[in-house]
């Protein structure tokens, strides 16, 4: 198995090349930062890419938005992120597209080398290898998350004055634009808060609870 490999602590990277090659893998290349990264995917088109959070030059996320572009450049390129903490927003963003072939470990918590590997394999096979702690923090933040936050701001100024009680006609009036457009974005709302199942009567009160619910909540 192909494997490109991007740390930027020299010992760290070499001693992961060393384990890997140990297991049977071949590190076609191991790089320091995020462009050389793209580079050696581009290059050799690995089997698998592992991939430090944090490169050069600033040393935020580099490396994690690397690997996405990694991924938009070769849909389903597996991918095995390692991580001193949980980049919540990147992860999320690595398991949208539902592909799998993805990983994200935390540093701290690889305990013994076949821990890795396993993890390394199971990605390359397809599968998804997330630290329990990565899980917890993504299912927690998506509870605390805004249902509100899916929609445009045009969605969220039609909604505001559907809250004021106005109808289609007075919200069209008010923000210049037709009934029709009005109705386009009512039924967008709808399906963003996912009240499609109800009568439009019905969605539009559970509509205007949403949004003074969200407002509750901020207080």
């Amino acid at each position: 198995m192909r494997v490109v490999l991007a740390e930027d602590l020299y010992l760290l990277r070499d001693g992961m090349t060393r384990l890997l090659e140990a297991h049977g893998f071949t590190v076609v290349s191991a790089v320091g930062n995020a462009t050389e990264l793209l580079k050696a995917i581009e290059d050799h088109e690995p089997d698998i890419a592992v991939v430090d959070v944090r490169l050069p030059p600033k040393f935020s996320d580099e490396g994690i938005r690397a690997a996405l572009e990694a991924r938009r450049r070769r849909p389903g390129l597996p991918v095995l992120v390692l991580s001193q903490h949980v980049e919540q927003t990147y992860a999320r963003e690595l398991l949208a597209d539902g592909a799998g072939a993805i990983g994200y470990l935390l540093k701290d918590r690889v305990l013994n080398a076949d821990q890795f590997v396993d993890a390394l394999r199971m990605v390359a096979a397809g599968g998804t290898a997330m630290d329990p702690e990565v899980i917890t923090k993504l299912l927690a933040s998506r509870s605390r998350r805004d249902p509100l936050d899916a929609l445009t701001p045009r969605e969220r100024q039609v909604l505001e004055l559907m809250a004021e009680g106005r109808s289609n006609a007075a919200i069209a009036q008010r923000m210049t634009i037709s009934e029709a457009a009005v109705g386009k974005h009512t039924a967008s709302i709808f399906t963003k808060l996912d009240l499609a199942q109800h009568e439009d009567d019905n969605r539009r009160v559970l509509a205007v609870l949403t949004y003074l619910s969200s407002k509750v909540r901020q207080g």
